[in-house]
């Protein structure tokens, strides 16, 4: 009972559910549809991203997946939840608008206004170079999500010994740079989602693509709405 209630109260904290009015393409659907106890942080539809301002195409704040990888993604959440943990998503389909946005502010050089949270140690003509900006994204797929875990009591996000979407050695799954508790709960997300057929990203510990993908060669560009 301790449990349930603990998540009844998470889910007041921080879910708010939403009227979806979009006409979204067949073959989508919204997530928290398909997962309605499902937490979001949609930092490209606001201020707290390494760009620093909403990202072209995130109208809402709302993350859209293809109708396999979401219906996957529900298994994920209800075996997290018998171990005392949520899934919190950040991102998942993202519109090819996003991705142009995202290389437009990668060639003004002089735009460094989140340098200092998400890349102190990255130069930003370097972005492309070492893949942290590419010019096409797996996300517009829409068979990949960005996460990580919160705990069902207390709602507090897992530590996992760094924040997301940093460009730096510490977001590799293979770092060196964590504790062993923060490498556990790296591998608790990573085992659940292998097992329910979700890839991992060696770079970023937060990154996950659905192997059966039903659009592995088509990039989307309609809007998050």
């Amino acid at each position: 009972m301790k449990i349930y209630a603990s998540f009844f109260i998470c889910l007041v904290t921080f879910y708010t559910s939403t009227i979806n009015s979009q006409e979204i393409p067949e073959g989508f659907v919204y997530l928290d549809e398909a997962i309605p106890d499902i937490v979001y942080e949609i930092r490209y539809a606001g201020e707290h991203n390494f760009v620093g301002k909403p990202i072209t195409g995130y109208n809402a704040d709302q993350a859209i997946l293809s109708k396999p990888a979401a219906i996957a993604l529900a298994k994920v959440q209800k075996e997290l939840i018998k171990k005392d943990f949520m899934l919190k998503i950040f991102d998942a389909y993202r519109p090819q608008r996003a991705v142009n946005h995202f290389m437009d502010w990668a060639r003004r050089k002089e735009d460094t206004l989140m340098k200092s949270e998400f890349y102190p140690e990255v130069k930003k003509q370097n972005l492309f170079e070492l893949g942290y900006i590419a010019t096409r994204s797996g996300h517009s797929r829409g068979s990949t999500v960005d996460l990580t875990m919160i705990k069902v009591e207390g709602c507090e996000n897992v530590d996992m010994g760094g924040p997301y979407d940093f460009f730096g050695e510490i977001s590799h799954h293979n770092t060196q740079q964590i504790t062993a508790e923060q490498k556990q709960n790296r591998e608790i997300l990573r085992l659940v989602m292998r097992k329910y057929g979700f890839r991992s990203y060696s770079e970023e510990w937060w990154h996950y693509t659905y192997d059966a993908e039903p659009y592995p060669d088509t990039y989307f560009d309609f809007p998050v709405e």
